[in-house]
């Protein structure tokens, strides 16, 4: 076949292009420029981010190595206004977004791909850790690897062009391959933070994006009782314990964001526990089953947790047992054993007898 990969310029996409081209298809790398790295700031030393010039050379280098075409696609308008901006509106709404997420559903594989149909290609290849027959999506067999939770918005349609061919090795193996080949990516170091902030600085990115915002206000408890102040809600998200800036005479954390108030809720552990949730912007690439067995993931590496599903979208789910921590703007993604059957945006926290749609 014809094939675009996209090439990152990291281990993983190289490694993919590489064994598709060592297969005998004709393959094309392709790099998505998105972003000038944090808007001009320097990226850390010794790795940690990806996208940057640095990246899109080894990209060329590895694609030259195999001797096959190469392209750099230009896409940072629509980067920002699908993904950059999306981040700072979000967060500005009290939400704790997956810029990650929004980056494959919108121009992964949407805008990626109807560029590799344009360019003849029969299918798009990623480096992914993930499984996929071209009709249903897996966890990848690394279950330390697997990356489906951030697929999750791949439309059917899409899937069915999409190749995963690091799905069933391991990063180890991914490596040896590399090593193999002779990829000048082999003991390239992963990225680990989000692209476009390279210090990993999510609240000044927002402040410099939105500076019209005045996110100061109060940190108070339950019964509105202040406790301190904050210069941003957009700074904290739900869970979170550290850099609360106050004492409570016991651990306290962030039980939820009210933007119209600018005030950050505090409480102990337990208040922390959820029995459901409301989701909304939900893909479903197969509805369960009467009967089916299904697991909700409510952030990445998160547990499993069985649950009921009622509706499509907006979607509840009421957990089979409590849930800790469910942050609005992340997302919730449904599994039948190892497939992704769905995934939405947490909307909010819901008890089974106070779950309604969300408007």
């Amino acid at each position: 076949m014809r094939i675009v990969v996209a090439m990152s310029g990291g281990v993983d996409s190289s490694v993919a292009a590489a064994l598709l081209h060592e297969q005998g298809h004709e393959v094309i790398g392709v790099h998505m420029k998105l972003h000038d790295v944090a808007e001009g700031k320097e990226a850390p030393a010794g790795g940690g981010h990806c996208c940057g010039l640095d990246d899109a050379l080894d990209a060329r280098r590895v694609a030259d190595a195999l001797g096959i075409p190469f392209y750099v696609m230009n896409l940072r308008e629509a980067f920002k206004a699908a993904v950059m901006d999306d981040l700072a509106d979000a967060y500005v709404r009290g939400f704790t977004p997956n810029p990650c997420v929004q980056c494959n559903g919108v121009l992964k594989f949407q805008v990626l791909l109807a560029r590799a149909r344009a360019l003849g290609a029969e299918a798009l290849a990623t480096g992914h850790y993930a499984r996929t027959d071209g009709a249903r999506l897996f966890m990848a067999a690394d279950l330390d690897k697997d990356q489906s939770y951030f697929l999750w918005p791949i439309r059917p349609e899409a899937l069915a062009r999409t190749l995963f061919p690091l799905g069933g090795m391991t990063k180890p193996e991914v490596r040896a391959h590399a090593e193999r080949l002779g990829l000048v990516t082999a003991q390239k170091p992963e990225s680990m933070e989000v692209c476009f902030l390279p210090d990993d600085d999510h609240a000044r990115f927002i402040r410099e994006a939105r500076p019209e915002l005045d996110g100061a206000g109060d940190i108070v408890d339950e019964a509105g009782r202040v406790l301190g102040r904050h210069d941003g809600y957009f700074r904290y998200t739900v869970g979170q314990r550290r850099g609360l800036g106050v004492a409570a005479g016991a651990p306290i954390y962030v039980l939820r964001i009210e933007p119209d108030t600018r005030r950050v809720v505090v409480g102990p552990a337990e208040r922390l526990t959820e029995q459901g949730l409301v989701a909304t912007g939900v893909s479903w690439l197969r509805t369960p089953a009467p009967g089916e067995v299904v697991t909700a993931r409510i952030r990445h590496r998160g547990a499993l947790i069985p649950c009921t599903v009622e509706g499509t979208d907006p979607l509840t789910l009421r957990f089979h047992a409590p849930a800790r921590a469910v942050a609005p703007g992340q997302s919730v993604v449904l599994y039948a054993g190892d497939e992704v059957i769905a995934g939405g945006i947490i909307r909010r926290a819901a008890l089974p007898d106070a779950v309604a749609p969300v408007a």
